[in-house]
């Protein structure tokens, strides 16, 4: 598990260009026989950085799109002096709805558990995704959410949560890496390269991607000059997730 923060890792990450190189020799991700899309997202924008063209594309052929997001991301930035984590969690519940409809999505369904202590509530997690998923579940559901593995707490709580949650439906797990873009590399040994599928995006779902991930203002660009209030996803960070695909482990 990955304790540093995003900032810290993106400066010292593997360069775009090498996963690039990576995703290009995966097998194509076959969309045969999906009906509905439910992503689940341990805070607003994990939906869109790690799926947000899946969401355009299921949209574009009239899927129905179920978009959970287990916190509402107050724990973004601590200490920062322009917002408190009440409000800051205001401003990324407004940027989430704001990125559905760029993606032509419903606004998420709002779990509110703590940001950082999913691990915690994780029980409490699952019986809410179950709840879910046996409304939303029928032949051909598809869940989306973030790989178990991903070097942040939150991210593989929420992993482990949907999983635990979709092992007892019909509903087909795929998970998504948002953090290992910046602490692994394509050889390191948790790196489950076998299950690697890579969905190759046409360009209106690049082009919605890149709209939804630009409503999250707070994320991306500095709330003020404080050290407390710089951007979460500096321009490097963003490169690995405005290309032309997206990755699942299947």
């Amino acid at each position: 598990m990955v304790a540093e923060p995003l900032t810290d890792l993106v400066a010292r990450g593997t360069p775009e260009r090498i996963w690039t190189r990576w995703r290009h020799r995966r097998p194509e991700l076959s969309l045969t026989g999906w009906r509905h899309l439910i992503v689940v997202a341990p805070h607003p924008d994990d939906e869109v950085l790690g799926v947000g063209g899946l969401i355009a594309l299921a949209r574009s052929r009239d899927l129905p799109v179920t978009v959970v997001t287990v916190t509402d991301g107050e724990a973004s930035h601590p200490g920062s002096p322009t917002c408190s984590p009440t409000q800051l969690a205001d401003v990324r519940v407004a940027e989430s709805r704001r990125a559905a409809q760029e993606l032509g999505a419903e606004a998420p369904i709002r779990l509110g558990f703590r940001d950082g202590r999913v691990a915690t509530d994780e029980a409490a997690v699952t019986a809410a995704l179950c709840d879910i998923l046996t409304e939303c579940g029928h032949t051909g559901a598809w869940c989306a959410t973030t790989w178990r593995r991903d070097g942040h707490p939150d991210h593989e709580a929420v992993g482990r949560a949907a999983a635990a949650a979709c092992a007892g439906t019909a509903t087909r797990l795929l998970e998504f890496p948002v953090w290992m873009w910046h602490w692994a590399t394509p050889e390191h040994p948790v790196v489950p390269a076998s299950r690697a599928r890579t969905l190759t995006l046409p360009g209106a779902a690049v082009d919605a991607k890149l709209r939804a991930i630009a409503q999250f203002r707070s994320q991306i660009l500095p709330m003020s000059e404080d050290p407390a209030d710089q951007p979460i996803l500096p321009p490097e960070a963003l490169d690995r997730f405005t290309g032309a695909s997206e990755t699942f482990f299947v």
